[in-house]
């Protein structure tokens, strides 16, 4: 049979994204994705260590990161996303930029982090108070709050689960739970930390009910990466995404559960 009238495939833009080795959440991340563009995973090696402080520092050593990014380049990627909030902000500040250069430098490509996207999507809003929500431990939580804290971000109020695995498995309806209860005073918006926490969802209702964008780890990473490559993301009714149109790619610079149906509009704070 001659398929040669079909032609393409056509030409895709390459996201590499490196995750933590516990990471289920792929399809999730695919939802903001347009088909022009194709994301190409990898992940960090195994280690016996539940969630927590010192498997962030672990799944965000330098060493691990070039490994990964190495095995990522064969795909030829235009960018290279790190899918791990706490392994983002685990070192800070400086610890961020630094996993970039790392990344940037073995790929030869502009490289990001899910908490790096994160400050960019709260400035990108004009959102310098946010009320967070995660699944992490205290010591965790205050980590991350530690670390918006140095951007010069304030939290407002917080919810967290206390889990160190099985974070995948976390219903709607808790994310939903945890949120009622972390925007407790004047934030401009919320922040649903860890990219293993199921939120793709639950973003329009929650900006509908609480009248504020809604952020969340997997959101921001994919927004992030998209807009690095000239390349806007999609999904219905989330703020962030309302935006402009992003920078065209060669701009950019090289830097190392059951819920109510969707809203029709949401008016006021967008």
């Amino acid at each position: 049979m001659d398929v040669s009238f079909l032609g393409g495939p056509q030409p895709q833009h390459g996201v590499g994204v490196v995750a933590p080795f516990d990471f289920a959440l792929d399809r999730e991340l695919w939802r903001w994705v347009p088909d022009e563009v194709s994301l190409r995973l990898t992940r960090t090696p195994y280690v016996p260590v539940g969630v927590s402080l010192d498997l962030a520092r672990m799944v965000s050593e330098h060493e691990t990161l070039r490994e990964a990014v190495r095995a990522l380049s064969v795909s030829e990627p235009e960018v290279v996303a790190y899918a791990c909030t706490s392994g983002s902000f685990v070192g800070g500040l400086a610890g961020e930029r630094a996993m970039c250069e790392v990344m940037s430098t073995e790929g030869e490509v502009p490289s990001l982090t899910t908490s790096g996207a994160l400050l960019d999507a709260l400035d990108e809003l004009g959102a310098g108070r946010i009320a967070l929500v995660t699944p992490y431990t205290e010591s965790v939580t205050r980590a991350l709050e530690d670390y918006l804290g140095e951007a010069g971000v304030t939290v407002t109020g917080r919810a967290f689960l206390g889990l160190t695995r099985h974070i995948w498995k976390v219903p709607y309806r808790s994310v939903v739970d945890m949120a009622r209860q972390a925007v407790v005073g004047a934030a401009d918006a919320l922040f649903i930390s860890c990219t293993n926490l199921p939120t793709y969802d639950v973003i329009p209702q929650l900006e509908a009910e609480l009248r504020m964008p809604v952020l969340s780890a997997n959101q921001v990473t994919m927004w992030a990466a998209l807009r690095a490559v000239g390349v806007h993301a999609v999904g219905p009714y989330q703020a962030l995404l309302l935006r402009p149109d992003p920078t065209p790619a060669s701009e950019v610079p090289p830097v190392p559960g059951d819920l109510p149906s969707q809203p029709e509009e949401q008016e006021g704070w967008t």
